[in-house]
């Protein structure tokens, strides 16, 4: 399975395919059995979950979990890296580190008005909706300027109208940002209207990919997953 830079690509496939098995391995939650997984020209297999982090490859999860009494802008600044004022020697120093926490809080800032979250920059995580957790999981995901983020259901125990939001703006960050996105999603008649490219799995096998109309017309496809 081969993933397109740039692209805006779904994994789809019936309940116990293996979706969020794969993604677990290939963000080193999970080691893998056999095979290797290779991102941006490295091989990555059997790092831990940090050091594919650091790779460039990020993730979110299916129930966000962001640190509720934290506002929404130190939730993003918590998951942007680790700034010289955290070490030991250089915390006393502020000249050492000032700098960068001014342009860590203007990339917050510029990432929050992205998803619409810049008029709730001060507000605790614990006081969100269900979909603004989930606007914040994506911007947690972001702030460390990855390359590429895997989203696991990211619009599961969502009522439409934020579905269609939450699509919106991963499409528009995708355009902005030019980050690569593959998401696991069951409400196709959402996700559709806006991914470029389907992996469909059936019982731990990739059986079908490519663009949207010729896999949906895939007669496995259609045999494991779509029905009649």
């Amino acid at each position: 399975m081969e993933v397109k830079q740039g692209g805006l690509g779904i994994l789809m496939g019936p309940n116990g395919s293996g979706k969020t098995t794969l993604i677990n391995v290939i963000s080193g939650f999970y080691n893998p059995d056999c095979g290797k997984i290779v991102f941006d020209g490295s091989e990555i297999s059997n790092f831990p979950p940090y050091r594919v982090y650091q790779s460039g490859l990020v993730r979110t999860f299916q129930i966000p979990a962001p640190f509720m009494k934290l506002t929404v802008l130190e939730n993003l600044l918590v998951a942007a890296g680790q700034s010289p004022g955290e070490a030991f020697l250089k915390a006393p120093f502020t000249r050492t580190w000032i700098d960068y926490e001014k342009r860590s809080s203007e990339k917050a800032f510029r990432l929050l008005k992205l998803l619409n979250l810049d008029s709730h920059w001060d507000t605790p995580a614990l006081k969100l909706s269900g979909g603004q957790l989930k606007l914040l999981e994506i911007g947690r995901a972001l702030i460390s300027n990855p390359k590429m983020v895997l989203m696991d259901e990211p619009l599961s125990g969502l009522n439409p109208t934020l579905a269609h939001e939450i699509f919106s703006h991963i499409a528009s960050l995708r355009r902005d940002l030019g980050c690569t996105f593959l998401v696991v999603e069951h409400r196709l008649e959402i996700a559709l209207q806006f991914v470029d490219y389907a992996y469909v799995m059936a019982r731990g096998k990739l059986i079908s990919e490519g663009n949207i109309p010729d896999v949906l017309n895939d007669p496995k496809v259609i045999e494991a997953y779509l029905g009649d």
